[in-house]
């Protein structure tokens, strides 16, 4: 029996960790060769991919899509974690800000902007995640960052002030509540977050994690999507049987030498062959002469 190969999309629960979507796949599938991309909080719910068998070696292109998040914000108070599951550190005692007030200075933050990472997340440090440092009481200085807010929408809903955010990756979207609330002077906190898509993959293409305990394997594994689906964006390449198999064994080949591969150095390609996609090519420069070789294979 071949082992399935693919991406599952997991709407996965706040209150439960993006590890233990996993561990239940593994279960329900049995298949040990799963892993997720782009770690969601316990406290955050939403799209979680998941890949499976040789999609997993798809995690480190999944990485650096863009994002989608629906947050909430509470105005008035800020905490050691920057949502509202951490330690209090002020609450605002004057006229909150209104609506219009908050959507403007919201707005202001669309674009490239410089964000510091908070000191509770699981970005590391000379190896060590800035979480366990935080959790010790340990408070290290980090260095601003450049993102990019593509979009903020904000929205008033239930006499609550939310946020859709559309943005690049490595975005802290308490960060970024954090900073509105400064930028307001009241203080802000993330007081809950969902996140909505991962690249191409949308909330609608995903099970809800309850849901798997009432699934067979069949039913599981007919939401698999091909790894392929992650990379439509670039443009397709296939090469003749001869130089599809020095390709294949890892050859550099002089991309004068193949027929409809063109482009600059860094490009990437989808390669297929008969039996459809499998690779990643990428067109790369030594000593001044173009070569393209296989950066990544999906078999």
């Amino acid at each position: 029996m071949n082992t399935p190969s693919g991406i599952i999309i997991i709407d996965k629960p706040s209150g439960i960790t993006s590890h233990n979507c996993i561990s239940k796949l593994r279960y329900l599938l049995k298949q040990r060769k799963i892993g997720h991309c782009g770690t969601l909080d316990p406290m955050a719910s939403g799209v979680l991919p998941i890949m499976i068998g040789s999609a997993v070696k798809a995690s480190e292109f999944l990485v650096d899509h863009d994002k989608r998040y629906f947050a909430g914000i509470q105005l008035g108070k800020t905490t050691t974690t920057e949502d509202i599951s951490g330690e209090v550190l002020s609450e605002y005692s004057g006229k909150l800000p209104d609506f219009k007030e908050f959507s403007e200075v919201a707005k202001s933050f669309i674009g490239e902007i410089m964000q510091t990472p908070p000191m509770y997340s699981a970005l590391k440090v000379g190896g060590v995640k800035l979480l366990d440092l935080a959790r010790e009481g340990v408070t290290i200085e980090r260095k601003a960052r450049k993102v990019t807010i593509y979009s903020i929408e904000p929205i008033e809903k239930d006499d609550g002030f939310y946020l859709d955010v559309k943005c690049s990756r490595g975005t802290y979207i308490r960060t970024l509540c954090a900073d509105i609330g400064e930028k307001l002077g009241c203080g802000a906190c993330m007081s809950s977050l969902t996140r909505s898509e991962v690249g191409v993959f949308q909330r609608e293409d995903a099970i809800v994690f309850d849901d798997l305990n009432d699934m067979t394997v069949d039913e599981i594994l007919s939401h698999l999507i091909p790894v392929e689906k992650m990379f439509m964006h670039l443009p397709e390449a296939r090469m003749d049987a001869f130089f599809n198999r020095l390709y294949s064994h890892g050859e550099k080949i002089k991309l004068n030498k193949l027929r409809g591969i063109r482009g600059e150095v860094g490009d990437l390609f989808r390669i297929y062959d008969e039996n459809g996609f499998y690779s990643l090519g990428e067109i790369t420069e030594i000593e001044g002469v173009k070569y393209f070789y296989q950066k990544k294979s999906f078999r």
